[in-house]
This record gives C-alpha cells, structure tokens and sequence, in this order.
C-alpha cells in the first residue's frame, strides 16, 4: 500500500475543521493594537497551557503573568529579541519548577512540558482572537538572569520563555511552512 504523504493541499475532509485549521492558521504576533487582554482570556490560555502533555504527570510548570507596564518595559529593555513586550498588554513567563523534575537521565523532560504548553499557550491565544510570540530565555543566562531579577523569581524556578501576548494590530497571514521533502515514509 503506497501512502501519499506529500500532497501540497490540506486534505479536504479537514480543512473545515476549526481545531486544525487554528493551527495551521497561528501565526507569531509581534504588533499589538492596545486593547486590553482580560482575565477571562488570560485564565482561558493558562487553563489551555496546564492541558498540555507531561512526562509522568509531573507538570514542571509555573507561570507568571505580567501586566504591569512598568515591568513590561523593564523586560524589553533588558531583552534583545523581546522588544514588542513593551508595547503588549501582557506577557507570561513559562517557568520550570525544579522541585516537580524527573531524576537521572529524564531530567531534561521538563523542557519538553514547557514547549508543549507554551505552544498550547500560542495556539488557545490564536483561537480566542489574540496573538503571542515565543521568545525565548533558558538556556541563555544572559536572558534568564535579568528576567530572575525583574521579576524576583528564586532559584527553584526557571524562567523558559517569555510570551507577549495581546490583539493583534492588524491581520496576520500564516506562513507556508509545508516542506514534503522533510517527510519520509519508514526510512530515509
């Protein structure tokens, strides 16, 4: 049986399908419009990141949501690719809880955890109307540092990423990422 895994159209059967299409729709936002983001959205995308996958159920991670304008821009300034926070309504830094990791060789599963719920973070964002983008802080102590320290966050934690979040400025068309080259079908 030959499967064709390289067609360059979306299988029609899913191309209605709301929670596939806010994936293949979600785009990285980095323009906001000003308008507030509110506690029931906020609590709608921390309810989305905490669904996502975990190695043994640990759930490694904390969040801490920045509204604060003041520590907004602290945080921009302090960060070279995480300008745009200055000019979003919130932000999260996903943090690493070192108290709930795994032992021995799994330990590093917990930057596996923070990547599956920030990326849910990105995408309950895009399915409620707003927009983030990902930006990253471990394993650059350049980055972690000044964010432990804007946000007094102690040494239990580790601050991931950092997701500015917010409404998008104007339409954002997603970007075509398909490349069936890199699909390969039981062997290389």
């Amino acid at each position: 049986m030959e499967m064709n895994l390289v067609s360059e159209k979306i299988p029609a059967v899913y191309a209605g399908n709301e929670a596939y299409m806010n994936i293949i729709g979600r785009v990285s936002v980095r323009q906001y419009s000003g308008e507030p983001v509110n506690a029931g959205q906020l609590s709608a995308i921390l309810h989305a990141a905490m669904s996502a996958p975990s190695g043994v159920n640990r759930q490694p991670w904390e969040f801490i949501v920045v509204d604060d304008p003041d520590l907004l821009a602290r945080l921009a300034e302090a960060l070279p690719y995480a300008k745009m926070t200055a000019h979003a309504p919130v932000a999260i830094v996903v943090c690493g809880n070192r108290e709930r990791f795994l032992d021995g060789v799994d330990d590093v599963l917990w930057e596996q955890d923070l990547s599956a719920a920030s990326e849910n973070i990105l995408l309950a964002a895009h399915a409620i109307g707003l927009g983030g983008v990902w930006t990253c802080l471990y394993p650059h102590d350049d980055r972690v540092a000044p964010v432990r320290s804007i946000l007094n966050i102690p040494e239990a934690l580790i601050p991931f990423n950092l997701i500015p979040i917010g409404h998008p400025d104007h339409q954002h068309q997603p970007m075509n990422k398909w490349h069936p080259e890199r699909v390969h079908l039981n062997r290389m």
